[in-house]
């Protein structure tokens, strides 16, 4: 990779690079910046910028019905490029989703980093969202569906001890 940084930095003159060099200089570029990119929104300044995005919705709303539009963040699942595109990461439900969009589905993920989307909540912790405590509960014709009602009642279980475990770190001793 950093072989052909030099590539990028070396100033040449446009018109002693053949076709096949140009796509080669262009490709080593856009990775570089996105490399650049990952280091920069991780910083005060980057992170700045990026709570404003995330503010507006810029990196779109989760499609999840319970999570209510929560917007989303990007995130790589790999710090190291060429390995997976970026998904949107939703805060409210904790869950990944692809991009809507191929060309922001082609984003290499590294281009984020597997850190942004964590560093920005724990710089700005007033805007992690409250996590869903809703659930659907099976019914035909009004009717709870018996086997699940055991599963129901054990998974309100765990949730309601995580909510209490939650509320008693927030509130402190």
């Amino acid at each position: 990779m950093y072989a052909r940084a030099d590539i990028v930095l070396a100033p040449t003159a446009d018109e002693d690079l053949n076709d096949e060099q140009r796509e080669e200089l262009e490709s080593s570029a856009r990775h570089l910046y996105g490399l650049i990119h990952a280091r920069y929104v991780i910083t005060s300044r980057g992170l700045s910028k990026m709570i404003e995005k995330y503010k507006k919705g810029d990196f779109g709303r989760c499609p999840r019905v319970l999570c209510y539009g929560q917007s989303l963040l990007p995130l790589g699942l790999s710090d190291i490029a060429y390995q997976k595109a970026v998904k949107l990461y939703c805060p409210r439900c904790e869950d990944l989703y692809s991009p809507k969009s191929s060309r922001h589905g082609s984003i290499d993920g590294a281009y984020f980093g597997s850190t942004f989307a964590h560093m920005l909540f724990m710089v700005y912790p007033g805007m992690i969202p409250s996590k869903s405590v809703e659930r659907i509960r099976p019914r035909i014709f009004g009717f709870q569906v018996h086997e699940h009602a055991k599963l129901l009642r054990w998974q309100e279980k765990i949730r309601d001890q995580c909510v209490r475990k939650d509320s008693k770190v927030v509130k402190g001793p």
